[in-house]
């Protein structure tokens, strides 16, 4: 009996896993992911989004601003991480940096 209940508390004691869009990178180490869920709402039956924010633990500072990432839940790391970045789902298209664009506009003008 005490075997079933072992194994009962592995299955239940799964790491949540997430997938969110990296909004900041400005911190050492830690990115915020936003993740958007879609429902119906229960009285107007029209589809509602909701976000919230995730703060995560990002070691080699691999994700970008615009990347899709999964993470995974992990031990309390800080006041707000709770998460750790599993892998980039979809890498962001690289933008030229903002200081170039005021001098392609001077050449052609």
């Amino acid at each position: 009996m005490a075997e079933t209940t072992t194994s009962n508390a592995k299955a239940a004691g799964r790491r949540k896993i997430l997938i969110g869009k990296v909004v900041s990178t400005k911190m050492a180490k830690t990115i915020v992911i936003e993740v958007r869920r879609q429902r119906a709402h229960p009285l107007y039956k029209r589809v509602v989004t909701r976000s919230k924010k995730f703060y995560a633990h990002d070691e080699q500072g691999t994700a970008h601003l615009g990347d899709f990432v999964k993470i995974e839940e992990t031990r309390p790391l800080s006041k707000l991480k709770r998460w750790q970045l599993k892998e980039i789902v979809q890498a962001a298209a690289q933008v030229a940096p903002v200081e170039d664009a005021p001098a392609l506009a001077q050449k052609q003008g």
